[in-house]
């Protein structure tokens, strides 16, 4: 059977907690398991891990039968209201590998590479209503624009748009070929592929709300996270890891710290790797993903 995710940084990250074999850690991205059974592997019979995964297809690939593991199909977004449902209030660490599984690149129905000519769904749970065929059939090109600029940095954003908006007015965009042909004239003949890349980004960034998730995960670890308590978090594209930067910094996810009614500031978190921690050329070579992860630590103060 084809692995549903192959881990990034596994060893790494899970150093990063310094596991309290006796501890409580949460998982919040849990995909194929393969950090949740690095953290398992350091715990002792009364430590517990609580494992997040808001897509059906990771809960098939991963094995659950370990008594210290909890696993939960929810969004991360709701962090502590999982938690408490589970009688956790505080925790000792939190791992997360954001972004996209090797399953669901590779499955086309899922929609969420343009290497297939396959439906424009791009949903990680898929009981959501709203796909990435939704978005572009009834968003304004204004809207449209917004997202490309905000979730793809792309310059040309609007101009995507008003393609995308001509090509839909003919007959509904729903394939992944069908999007790639009504942008086919703003995409640069040497660089094709990434820039069909930053397209497909942000629009299954807006689909599954990712920044949204990823600004209140952090807001809600900051409370659930015991002093002393550490997260791990590995990023793969710059709008993730801007806010992780900032939120480790000033404790916002916009980079303006906070002050209380004396004007003081004060982070939750304070950065244990000041520079942030990439793969080595070994796990590049063989993992490809691993090519764009950045790593940061942080422990609660």
């Amino acid at each position: 059977m084809t692995p549903y995710h192959v881990s990034v940084l596994q060893k790494e990250s899970v150093d990063g907690l310094e596991v309290n074999p006796n501890g409580v850690y949460v998982d919040i991205t849990h995909g194929g398991g393969g950090h949740s059974h690095e953290i398992l592997s350091r715990l002792s019979r009364k430590g517990r891990l609580i494992a997040f995964d808001r897509d059906a297809d990771a809960q098939e690939f991963s094995a659950a039968d370990d008594k210290r593991l909890t696993l939960v199909r929810g969004n991360f977004r709701f962090l502590r209201s999982y938690l408490r449902y589970h009688s956790v209030e505080e925790v000792d660490g939190i791992l997360g590998d954001l972004g996209m599984s090797w399953h669901q690149l590779d499955t086309a129905e899922r929609g969420f590479s343009f290497r297939f000519d396959a439906p424009l769904d791009m949903r990680m749970n898929r009981q959501s209503e709203r796909t990435a065929a939704t978005l572009l059939n009834t968003y304004s090109a204004q809207e449209l624009g917004k997202i490309f600029t905000d979730y793809g940095e792309l310059s040309s954003a609007f101009k995507i748009a008003k393609f995308i908006e001509a090509a839909r007015q003919k007959s509904r965009i729903t394939t992944a070929n069908e999007l790639v042909d009504a942008i086919r004239p703003m995409l640069p003949p040497f660089d094709e592929h990434k820039y069909l890349a930053r397209v497909f980004q942000a629009l299954r960034i807006e689909v599954n709300q990712e920044m949204q998730a990823l600004e209140q995960m952090l807001e809600q670890a900051a409370k659930v996270l015991k002093k002393g308590g550490r997260i791990s978090i590995i990023t793969y594209h710059s709008l993730e890891d801007r806010m992780v930067k900032r939120f480790i910094k000033h404790g916002s996810a916009s980079g303006k710290a906070e002050k209380d009614v004396f004007g003081n500031t004060s982070a939750p978190f304070e950065a244990v790797n000041k520079k942030v921690m990439l793969p080595g050329k070994a796990e590049v070579q063989q993992n490809t993903r691993a090519r764009s992860a950045k790593l940061r630590i942080a422990q609660k103060r």
